[in-house]
């Protein structure tokens, strides 16, 4: 049965670029096969570039962008160890959740949902931690934080802390620089701004964090050791770890040659250009914007349902009647906010003026 073909504007996943779908149709090779070994670093390579980093462990993991999340505290955290983490949305409170899950002591700094993480009062939470994590963009407010400037002041008040930072929604789509910002560890997903289908959570570890790693992690598929053994190989050549994804890091390596080949400064324009003419035309409407003003996602747009109308209702009504998805908020603002995403092959002005036009004509303005 042929399942219907929808315009995917909501939170991801996003539509994926043509690219990426016809890296999927590839012939299916083993994945220790000698080609796909060339495909899998080749990969690492253009991931390297867009994370802006030298890290040599730099890999798409074999799970989406939660699966990321799970290997960076696997893999750093020890019971005990104190992790300061930075809460302004649903994907601070799974980052509290999963370090907690590794004996980690939490401690949990607040933010109203839709604002920015405050650099001052998470370097305030602790004198000395382990590890400190923030999300970048904040999935479930739209909302973007300042990781660079996290990272500089983390340097100077606790050099030996850890940054990671969750840019599951910003990789591919607003600029990431992990070496220059401080960062040691960061995950994504590809079905955001990277324009894949969910399955791969690309990942990076730098050198810093490397050394003081769990040498024998208490999750075995997440081992990074074992996987290193793997993707990047040794002196007797790829161990077998598990049966990556062979189809689907084809499709990531299909997509991230495509946007190596419209640069990624060009790619990030484009998503600024959509996710602007986005939000003026909400406002245009009369409809107000969810995030805080000058720290909007131009990928991932949030905005209050007006009074009086059912969120869920307008949603059905847009699948139904025009094939859109758009997403609902999270949380207490599950009713009263929607996300729409321009995202990946969706960031195009064409695609801002196609919600417009169906949102109008199903509110009436």
């Amino acid at each position: 049965m042929a399942l219907t073909e929808r315009t995917l504007l909501g939170p991801g996943p996003s539509n994926p670029y043509p690219e990426a779908t016809a890296g999927l149709a590839a012939p299916l090779l083993g994945h220790l096969d000698p080609e796909f070994i060339a495909v899998l670093e080749r990969t690492c390579d253009h991931l390297r570039s867009a994370w802006g980093t030298a890290n040599p462990v730099t890999l798409p993991l074999s799970g989406t962008g939660s699966i990321g999340m799970e290997a960076a505290f696997a893999n750093t955290v020890r019971p005990g160890d104190v992790v300061v983490v930075a809460v302004n949305g649903l994907f601070g409170v799974r980052m509290c959740e999963v370090a907690a899950r590794y004996g980690a002591e939490v401690v949990r700094v607040d933010h109203p949902w839709g604002d920015p993480v405050d650099t001052e009062r998470v370097l305030a939470a602790h004198p000395s931690p382990a590890l400190v994590a923030a999300v970048h963009a904040e999935t479930s407010t739209g909302a973007r934080s300042d990781i660079a400037g996290l990272g500089a002041a983390l340097r100077e008040h606790s050099p030996q802390s850890l940054l990671l930072a969750d840019c599951v929604t910003s990789l591919g789509g607003i600029e990431v620089a992990v070496d220059e910002w401080g960062v040691d560890i960061a995950y994504s997903g590809t079905q955001k701004c990277l324009g894949v289908a969910p399955g791969l959570a690309p990942f990076t570890f730098s050198e810093r964090a490397w050394e003081r790693r769990v040498e024998i992690p208490p999750v075995w598929y997440l081992d990074l050791g074992l996987l290193g053994g793997y993707v990047r190989g040794g002196p007797s050549g790829r161990a077998y770890h598990h049966t990556a994804p062979v189809a689907m890091v084809a499709s990531l390596d299909a997509a991230l040659a495509r946007l190596h080949e419209e640069g990624l400064d060009a790619v990030q324009e484009r998503h600024q250009a959509a996710g602007r003419r986005l939000q003026d035309g909400l406002q245009e409407m009369g409809l107000e914007l969810f995030a805080a003003e000058g720290h909007r996602l131009p990928q991932l747009t949030s905005v209050r349902v007006p009074e009086g109308v059912d969120s869920a209702k307008v949603r059905e009504q847009l699948l139904t009647e025009y094939g859109i998805e758009i997403g609902a908020g999270v949380g207490d603002y599950a009713a009263s906010v929607w996300r729409i995403g321009l995202m990946g092959h969706n960031a195009r002005l064409d695609r801002a003026e196609l919600i417009l036009a169906a949102l109008r004509r199903v509110l009436g303005r």
